[in-house]
């Protein structure tokens, strides 16, 4: 019996994967739709300026200018430290190895089956989480502690 759920569980998992993954033109295709709601907004913050401060048509250029200028500053700050992120992820990859073989080794095999299964059905869910556009935490105890 406990075979046949380590099995379902197994399927379960690469059926999961494979739908999870995506081709470079869904990528691309995301990344250009991404890229005109921004500008999209952009516009209509820029617009909404306009009407609240009464700007003129001269201020409205300087402040698109301003804006493009802050964009492109920040895209070469982001292009420059892309080779110190890398590195750090590489980091953290080779951490989580370590730990999961160190899980390994105090584990039996179906409690360490059954630790990557919740590891995965957890990211799994942050994933959906963040998808929806708010991240899934946990309400803050902000209750004064109990005196007794």
């Amino acid at each position: 019996m406990k075979k046949l759920i380590v099995a379902i569980a197994f399927i379960g998992m690469g059926s999961f994967a494979m739908a999870q993954q995506t081709t470079p033109q869904d990528k691309q295709a995301k990344r250009a739709e991404m890229q005109q709601k921004m500008q999209q907004k952009q516009q209509e913050h820029l617009d909404e300026m306009q009407k609240d401060l009464n700007l003129n048509q001269a201020q409205v250029t300087q402040i698109k200018a301003l804006q493009e200028k802050r964009k492109a500053e920040m895209k070469a700050e982001f292009d420059k430290n892309k080779g110190e992120r890398q590195a750090k992820m590489e980091q953290m990859k080779v951490k989580r190895e370590q730990m999961d073989a160190d899980m390994k080794k105090i584990l039996t095999p179906q409690q360490y089956d059954k630790w990557q299964a919740d590891r995965k059905a957890k990211m799994a869910q942050r994933k959906a989480g963040m998808k929806g556009g708010k991240m899934m935490m946990k309400p803050m105890n902000t209750a004064a502690p109990a005196v007794n």
